[in-house]
């Protein structure tokens, strides 16, 4: 991949960042994403850092972009990946996608196609049918560089992550209830 495409991509995904937001909380992104809209970089990033610093994802996701290009902040990439982390961890599939793509091209953080792999894997299956199909094609592109064991790691950290955010799959016995030991 030219080095110019990471940018675009980046661009690109920010478009559908700014776009679309949970309806619990479109009113508070709405003002954010009308100053960025207007060009008002500045604003939009005191809108959406406030709302990122209350854990809302979908900012989060919005603030890491403006850092990645420069927007309303200076340009910092170790920022954009803090952010972007913060929303991937909840599972905000844009934010998965483009911690992903820090890790492959190894911005803001040591080049890292396992996390990459992980976090592109974790954005393919969260993906809206629209963005499905170009994010599993970057994933691959990142799996021709790995051997085997390193697809197969990535892919038991993404098992790990899903599994931690979904809790136990059985739950726990309930108080004074006989634990059984199906091998004896």
């Amino acid at each position: 991949m030219r080095r110019g495409r990471p940018l675009l991509a980046l661009l690109a995904l920010g478009a559908t960042l700014l776009a679309a937001s949970p309806p619990a909380r479109a009113d508070s992104l709405a003002s954010g994403r009308a100053a960025y809209a207007r060009g008002d970089y500045a604003k939009a990033a005191r809108v959406f850092t406030t709302l990122a610093e209350r854990g809302n994802a979908r900012a989060q996701a919005i603030l890491g972009f403006m850092f990645a290009t420069g927007q309303g902040v200076p340009q910092a990439y170790d920022a954009a990946v803090y952010w972007y982390r913060l929303a991937a961890e909840q599972g905000e599939t844009r934010a998965q996608y483009l911690l992903g793509l820090m890790y492959d091209k190894g911005l803001g953080v040591p080049i890292d196609t396992v996390a990459a792999h992980k976090w592109l894997n974790l954005a393919t299956a969260g993906a809206t049918p629209r963005n499905r199909e170009y994010f599993q094609r970057l994933r691959d592109a990142v799996a021709s560089k790995m051997t085997l064991g390193q697809i197969a790691e990535a892919q038991w950290l993404a098992l790990e992550w899903t599994e931690r955010q979904r809790g136990p799959s059985l739950p726990p016995p309930p108080p004074g209830a006989i634990a059984i030991d199906p091998l004896q």
